[in-house]
């Protein structure tokens, strides 16, 4: 597609919100009568893959004025990857830490939980080889009564769990070394939906951050209404959005 019809594309679309797959054939087809599904397809995927669109939900857009979310990736991320790279080799996990959500928090957290969630058939086979390794406070599927008494006061938790099927993640490249991360629509069902894990994210802070995300990052509420439902959580984290953040559009997620 060349630079010229991409310009037009987005001075067509970029006032209007919301666009669909067809609004998108009908900009097409003016310039490439002969313009075929497979061809079409292929140029949502390459609009995509530059950032010129972004999915909100399925056969729907938006002109992309928001960046990806990237996190920054800490040295003790870094440290535990490599170990689970050496030792469960093409087993599926994905990593992070809360210190990530400082970003859309109104008041800054100084609690830093890393999590790890992995197959599930290699849950306890990874806690207890990381425990061997190092000196963290491992926790292995912690229940309320473990975060409140034991992950609450820990100064350096990490909590293993099983991740969830089709979970909507991301592979990450720091040097040579490749691994997974929460996408942010993963992270904000999450924080949600374990109300007792991620208690100090909870009530009004919860609103903000919801708020803050929406507004500096594009999301795919598609990927987040998955799998809010897998986590059984879909219908309350639609109201909730619908209620409480102001600074998305309403249509996009009924």
């Amino acid at each position: 597609m060349s630079k010229t019809l991409e310009k037009k594309l987005i001075l067509q679309f970029q006032d209007r919100g919301v666009f669909s797959r067809k609004d998108l054939w009908d900009f097409f087809v003016k310039f490439e009568p002969d313009l075929n599904d497979n061809t079409f397809t292929w140029r949502i995927h390459n609009l995509k893959n530059k950032n010129i669109i972004t999915s909100v939900r399925r056969g729907f857009y938006m002109i992309s004025e928001k960046p990806k979310y990237i996190p920054e990736i800490s040295g003790n991320i870094i440290k535990l990857v490599k170990s689970i790279n050496k030792n469960f080799e093409d087993v599926k996990y994905c990593i992070w830490n809360t210190l990530w959500i400082n970003e859309f928090a109104q008041h800054q957290s100084s609690k830093n939980i890393i999590i790890i969630e992995i197959e599930k058939d290699f849950v306890e086979s990874l806690y207890y080889e990381l425990k061997d390794t190092f000196r963290f406070d491992f926790f292995l599927n912690p229940d309320k009564k473990i975060i409140d008494f034991y992950v609450a006061e820990s100064q350096n938790p990490v909590v293993i769990k099983k991740l969830i099927t089709r979970s909507p993640i991301t592979k990450r490249v720091e040097g040579n070394i490749r691994f997974y991360t929460p996408l942010l629509e993963k992270i904000l069902v999450d924080i949600f939906t374990e109300d007792r894990l991620f208690y100090f994210f909870q009530g009004s802070e919860m609103i903000q951050i919801y708020e803050n995300a929406f507004k500096k990052y594009s999301i795919n509420f598609t990927k987040l209404f998955a799998y809010a439902k897998r986590r059984e959580k879909e219908k309350e984290i639609n109201r909730f959005i619908i209620n409480n953040i102001n600074n998305v559009q309403k249509d996009i997620i009924k």
